[in-house]
């Protein structure tokens, strides 16, 4: 009835069902006004197909006369997919090596997805080779060829095998612009139909065994749309040429590392003057000099290099030093060598850090922490002096 799922199973059929990497079929089928929308198509046993989908409208029962109409785009962009996998798997064997064997595959009306044994990334100079290999037997425009004929007939011929496959006794081969192949999925016509490759992903999947990933047709276009769309938009944002946004970026980049040294000299500097003025805060508590205080605009690593200074200057001394960068805080605490048997850095550094929402530590003469509740750390760091001074 309408609204449910099922599995519909016909006397004959002209879905394919997923087998090879390939998907099953999309479509429709239908009687009078029932419809019954078909998601995918799978082997039940050899000769069995099921039809998973939904009845979208009306009702249907064992028995009832049939119409099946298999989505014949979505079939289309999946035969180029499966078409240009042959080609590709051949490109692979040509650019990278004999050693080249399939491991897997997908074939989708999207992508084409390849898995094979290889040790190494595929580097961009052999993704372009394989590219234009491919392409260019597209453009050849061959005629695609499908004979059926017993296993050891097609031994002879040289077609392709898959490694620990088991084959039948009557196989289909199929030859494809310069690829040979046992294969009983859906292809193009003509290599031309397939329209363009274009490979968009290269990957590692397991040890020794690489992915490829690869689109054709209107989804290449698409792509390259895409990718023309994004360079454009950086062009424009550089307000540069198209044509020079390499040099551009690379300029840019150079800017911005000279700026980012200037920077740290500048914090550096920053640093040192605020510390310079910290040292009259200090209150000295048996011996030992207690300071807790926040440097503005200063990061971690002016923390650790204010601190540091501070530590030679006070000669005796256990120091907290903080900063906020908008919802978190940077803590650093520091303690010098004759207070080591009396405080902690890493003990002293998280009695801060709990008090604003974090938590932290390091080694017992140097410890960093961070937090998340800048309006907790006046009172925080205010706390330091008792904290310390019950531990002398």
């Amino acid at each position: 009835n309408a609204g449910e799922s099922g599995v519909i199973v016909l006397e004959s059929t002209p879905f394919y069902a997923e087998s090879g990497g390939q998907v099953g079929d999309q479509g429709v089928i239908s009687a009078g006004s029932s419809r019954f929308a078909v998601q995918d198509t799978q082997k039940i046993k050899a000769d069995v197909f099921g039809h998973h989908g939904v009845l979208a409208e009306g009702s249907l029962k064992v028995g009832d006369a049939v119409q099946a109409q298999v989505d014949t785009d979505l079939r289309a962009a999946t035969m180029r997919n499966h078409s240009v996998t042959h080609l590709m798997h051949h490109a692979l064997h040509t650019v990278l090596g004999e050693h080249v064997q399939q491991k897997g595959s997908l074939v989708n009306a999207e992508r084409t997805r390849f898995d094979f044994t290889h040790n190494a990334p595929v580097t961009p100079a052999q993704i372009a080779q394989i590219e234009a290999l491919v392409n260019a037997e597209i453009l050849a425009n061959t005629a695609t060829a499908a004979r059926v004929m017993d296993i050891e007939a097609a031994k002879a011929t040289g077609a392709m095998m898959l490694f620990g496959e088991k084959y039948g006794e009557t196989v289909r081969v199929l030859d494809i612009g310069t690829s040979r192949e046992l294969c009983g999925g859906t292809h193009v016509q003509r290599t031309g139909d397939i329209g363009l490759f274009k490979i968009v992903a290269e990957s590692g999947v397991a040890a020794g065994v690489r992915r490829v990933e690869a689109v054709t047709g209107l989804n290449a276009l698409t792509y390259l749309q895409g990718l023309e769309a994004t360079v454009d938009a950086a062009a424009s944002t550089l307000k540069a040429p198209t044509a020079e946004l390499t040099t551009r970026i690379v300029s840019t980049l150079e800017q911005i590392k000279t700026l980012e040294k200037e920077v740290a000299q500048l914090k550096g500097k920053l640093a040192s003057s605020q510390g310079d003025e910290l040292l009259g805060q200090a209150v000295e508590v048996q011996g030992v000099k207690i300071l807790a205080a926040q440097l503005e605009g200063a990061d971690a690593k002016t923390l650790r290099d204010t601190l540091d200074k501070l530590k030679d200057k006070l000669k005796s001394a256990a120091i907290v030093l903080a900063a906020v960068d908008g919802d978190k805080v940077q803590l650093a605490a520091g303690v010098t060598p004759d207070t080591l048997g009396k405080v902690k850095a890493g003990e002293l550094v998280n009695f801060v850090a709990q008090q604003v929402g974090g938590k932290g530590g390091g080694k017992p003469d140097m410890a960093m922490a961070g937090g998340t509740q800048p309006a907790a750390l006046p009172q925080a760091l205010a706390s330091v002096q008792a904290w310390v001074a019950g531990k002398l």
